[in-house]
């Protein structure tokens, strides 16, 4: 059997089945663990995933490097010494750090450009980390795109270090999302942003994407041939089943930001008019109050915070609705016109019926409306309507739900999306 590419993930969150780099498993599933490095920036220590070894550099001592030369910005992680998973699914860990990467992970210009000053490449290209990836030897880098500077930066230093090719993984539209702004902070990032992703895209090498409307925005835009690798699932489908009109169980599980938590809110509103006893159940990793407190007064919708992604799967199973949301506002429409998530794939994979809501502009409610197996309501003055129908028409339901074994078969299913992949990469390195 032949051996898969070293490949070198850059990104900033390491493979961990309870956080947003479960969606690696699509790409890296059957890759052999000494055949895959992470070089990471989150500030939690990495649980076993797909890695053989990997390479954390933090803000909080890329920022204390600043001030004193003795501090290492980085930390290698090999599989062997590492926990089998993390206790929960925060991102976050405590004290300084916490904060630091709270401060981290907000977007807004001036925070993007100071993290810029911060990635100094004299202090996060050490000896050491020079002398790490000399011993994987990578063949080919992963870039897992981000709207830092440092990701593409680190991204772009190994590939022409070592002359190998770059593939690139998008699912948001970073590049062309240029929105009109006073600030000038706002254009001196993005111009200079944009300027580093020509150059990653002029390094040899392809790209990949979790749709096909991203796919062929930037194939067109710069030359380049990417293939679409949908996320898959390892949510197991049950057998048919009616929704239970008396007391249906219905979920969400997810980011709740950019205008989620008011299509929830409007969704569990609108239950309530259907039926007072309907609950909307909310799962998700949020902690801000501002996201959260829209949920303050309703009847109709339960907040229940973080679970596991192995409670997810049994939720998703007992779950006779899951939900799929997306905003209405513009500047949230703006962010979200291209993405689809893991949630998606599960809730198709699930068996339970599937209801999205938002916007038509959305690349998660587009994808939903063309699979024909998920109801889709893009109209406010029609989410009643919308949400009666599929409760009450069986017959909707069993036609969703032989439909959805279509389309998880031809667009979800792990060896296609792994297959595709791996060619992808295999085309860009060439004959082993």
């Amino acid at each position: 059997m032949e051996r898969h590419r070293r490949v070198l993930i850059v990104g900033t969150v390491p493979y961990n089945e309870m956080s947003t780099s479960r969606a690696f498993d699509s790409y890296f599933h059957f890759w052999e663990k000494e055949n895959l490095a992470q070089i990471f920036s989150n500030a939690k220590a990495p649980a076993k995933g797909h890695c053989g070894t990997l390479y954390q550099i933090t803000d909080a001592r890329m920022l204390k490097r600043r001030f004193d030369k003795k501090t290492k910005t980085g930390v290698i992680f090999n599989y062997e010494a590492l926990n089998d998973g993390w206790k929960d699914s925060s991102l976050e860990v405590g004290s300084v750090t916490a904060k630091m990467y709270g401060w981290g992970s907000k977007k807004n210009s001036l925070v993007y450009l100071l993290r810029k000053f911060i990635w100094k490449k004299k202090y996060w290209c050490t000896d050491e980390l020079l002398s790490w990836l000399d011993k994987f030897s990578p063949e080919c880098v992963f870039l897992s795109f981000s709207d830092d500077f440092f990701i593409p930066q680190i991204a772009l230093f190994v590939a022409e270090r070592y002359n190998i090719p770059i593939v690139s993984s998008i699912g948001d539209d970073y590049y062309f999302n240029y929105k009109f702004s006073l600030s000038p902070l706002y254009h001196i990032y993005k111009l200079s942003y944009r300027r580093l992703i020509r150059k990653v895209f002029s390094h040899k090498g392809s790209a990949i994407y979790i749709g096909n409307k991203i796919r062929d925005k930037y194939n067109e835009s710069f030359g380049l041939d990417g293939k679409t690798v949908y996320l898959t699932s390892e949510i197991k489908r049950h057998p048919f089943r009616e929704i239970p009109v008396r007391s249906p169980v219905i979920s969400y599980f997810g980011n709740i930001r950019l205008g989620r938590n008011e299509s929830l809110r409007e969704i569990g509103d609108a239950l309530g008019r259907i039926d007072s006893s309907y609950i909307l159940n909310v799962y998700s990793n949020e902690k801000d109050e501002h996201y959260i407190g829209i949920f303050d007064g309703s009847r109709n919708v339960k907040f229940c915070g973080t679970v596991p992604y192995s409670e997810v799967m049994k939720k998703s199973a007992e779950s006779d609705i899951l939900i799929v949301v997306e905003g209405f506002k513009k500047k949230d429409v703006d962010i979200t016109r291209y993405s689809l998530s893991t949630k998606v794939a599960d809730s198709l994979s699930s068996g339970a019926a599937v209801f999205a809501y938002g916007s038509a502009e959305c690349g998660a409610i587009e994808y939903a409306e063309s699979t024909g197996c998920i109801t889709t309501c893009t109209d406010k003055d029609m989410l009643e309507v919308s949400l009666r129908s599929l409760i009450y028409d069986t017959e909707l339901q069993r036609r969703n739900y032989e439909k959805g074994i279509t389309v998880v078969e031809n667009n979800h299913r792990l060896e296609n999306s792994t297959g595709i992949f791996e060619s992808v990469v295999n085309g860009v390195c060439g004959d082993l």
